[in-house]
């Protein structure tokens, strides 16, 4: 499975979709800041796993993998995630929208392997 994938996991678990238009695609502090927020979410309790992806139009999206809602509020309260949040409106984002499901089947493919399942 290539790196940029998140570990998988058997259902059912939740997922935070986070997709955005970024103001200012180039920003270092917003880069370095995502990266601390990507090391601080692995630390809380019921934290599965991050995937992300940014096009060159600043168009992107962030999954963020949980074992629990209660986890993912958990995660929204952080005092250091509740900071991130506030620059992400004040300097970061034109538009967000922020989407929270139960998965409850997931399957994966790797090349030269079998599926594993539900297909």
């Amino acid at each position: 499975m290539h790196p940029s994938f998140a570990p998988f996991v058997e259902p059912p678990y939740y997922v935070v979709i986070f997709t955005n238009q970024h103001a200012a695609p180039d920003d270092t502090d917003y880069h370095a800041t995502g990266a601390e927020m990507e090391a601080l979410a692995k630390t809380m309790p019921g934290y599965l796993g991050f995937e992300s992806a940014r096009g060159k139009d600043g168009f992107g999206f962030a999954i963020s993998y949980w074992e629990s809602e209660e986890a993912i509020k958990n995660w929204k309260r952080q005092a250091d995630h509740l900071n991130a949040q506030r620059r992400g409106r004040s300097d970061w984002y034109e538009d967000y929208v922020v989407r929270v499901a139960k998965v409850e089947r997931a399957y994966q493919m790797k090349r030269q392997t079998e599926a594993t399942g539900d297909e």
